[in-house]
């Protein structure tokens, strides 16, 4: 596994790294610059904005967002000094990964200046700003990207980077519970004598395996002075022994026995989910260190309530293949599916990582991956809702993602306008 890991990481660190940071401004008729430069590596103006000069003109391009959501301030100059924002006309186009494109017209505010619209998050794109003045057009383009790499496909593959496309999933509500494992009734029996004597020999030894009918001790009965056998009433281990050779039987279980194989979970539901908590309902069992799960379904939920805690019992079953991993009286945590809706637009939970302050997925585009800012709805384990920030259909990085994170900060891409 570590192996592998490096080897991964040697590869991601050889893949271009295309996009990170913002390239140098250029005028549309030259060559750009690699869009890898740094994100500093441009002049910035008096509002550490980024300055496009083209002669004695001058703008500075600005992406505000203190208090309002982000949009565009132009500060035109000529000859290093502030010109009157009413004497330029001026337009931006931005080009995103996967082909999208914002247009923004500008109209004089104050000594700017303002686009007509937002600039939405993720900011990298492509730009192009017309600004026409004194009978003048000047033209200018470049390169300004945040949180976007380019990887090889091979790099990709060798590093565990999957990917598939965002649309409509299952979303479940939950509610998380308490539980232990306990053996079912019917996968347990206590062994009693069935006429009152002595016990004259046994064969059961605690923590032995028995087969249903093998018998475990005989008793003289103390009425008729013959002697009986009591053989086991199921299949399973002697899990308790309360009496010895020459012990006298009475009411108490001289042996109990417990199939492991057959098991469930008990839950403490508290009165406030009740109502919500039925039969059939789909829910999500994990031990307390949660490296071991499986997905089972409710079973019974019991009527009455104990005196105490004023909760009720649900049962929800243990598959026979998972008694290693799940033994009587241990704890566990249920996530119980209460409600489900359908969602016309969700991705996988264990694809979303942080970004800055927001939550992230990563799409794909090619060998390039670039972050998505989201606006999420409910969460499940599996799934996660997502109410704005991608485009049905958009591809995404599934696994793998932390690889396409680690990438990005190493290359110092930055939200810097």
């Amino acid at each position: 596994m570590k192996q592998s890991f490096l080897f991964a990481s040697s590869l991601l660190a050889l893949s271009l790294l295309a996009g990170c940071g913002e390239s140098n401004t250029t005028n549309e008729a030259a060559e750009p610059k690699a869009a890898a430069a740094a994100a500093d590596d441009y002049e910035r103006g008096p509002h550490r904005g980024r300055m496009l000069r083209d002669g004695d003109f001058a703008v500075e391009v600005t992406i505000f967002e203190d208090g309002v959501e982000p949009e565009y301030r132009i500060y035109p100059y000529r000859d290093g000094k502030p010109l009157a924002p009413g004497d330029v006309r001026l337009t931006i186009e931005q080009k995103r990964l996967g082909g999208n494109v914002d247009r923004f017209a500008f109209r004089p505010q104050e000594d700017f200046l303002r686009g007509n619209g937002v600039v939405t998050e993720p900011h990298s794109f492509d730009v192009k700003v017309r600004a026409a003045e004194g009978g003048r057009t000047h033209n200018w383009s470049y390169a300004s990207y945040e949180g976007r790499t380019t990887i090889s496909a091979q790099a990709a593959q060798a590093g565990g980077v999957r990917s598939e496309r965002a649309g409509p999933a299952t979303v479940a509500e939950l509610i998380d519970m308490a539980g232990r494992i306990e053996t079912t009734p019917e996968g347990r029996a206590e062994v009693r004598a069935r006429l009152p004597g002595q016990i004259v020999s046994m064969s059961g030894q605690l923590g032995q395996p028995i087969q249903r009918g093998q018998a475990l001790f005989r008793v003289e009965s103390s009425h008729s002075l013959q002697t009986y056998t009591v053989p086991a009433p199921i299949s399973g281990v002697i899990v308790e022994k309360n009496a010895n050779v020459g012990d006298t039987t009475g009411d108490r279980a001289v042996f109990v026995i417990a199939d492991p194989t057959k098991l469930h979970a008990e839950f403490f539901v508290y009165p406030r989910d009740a109502e919500r908590v039925r039969v059939g309902q789909s829910v999500r069992v994990r031990n307390l260190s949660g490296d071991n799960s499986f997905q089972s379904r409710v079973e019974a939920v019991l009527p009455t309530a104990d005196a105490a805690s004023q909760t009720v019992m649900a049962h929800v079953e243990v598959p026979a293949s998972l008694s290693r991993g799940f033994r009587p009286g241990m704890g566990v945590e249920g996530s119980f599916a209460v409600a489900e809706a359908q969602v016309p637009l969700a991705v996988r939970t264990k694809a979303i990582q942080r970004f800055r302050d927001f939550e992230v997925v990563y799409a794909k585009v090619g060998d390039t991956y670039e972050v998505r800012m989201l606006e999420i709805g409910r969460r499940t384990p599996e799934w996660t809702e997502v109410l704005g920030g991608l485009e049905p259909g958009t591809e995404y990085v599934t696994d793998g993602a932390f690889l396409i994170r680690a990438d990005i900060d190493k290359s110092g891409a930055s939200h810097d306008h």
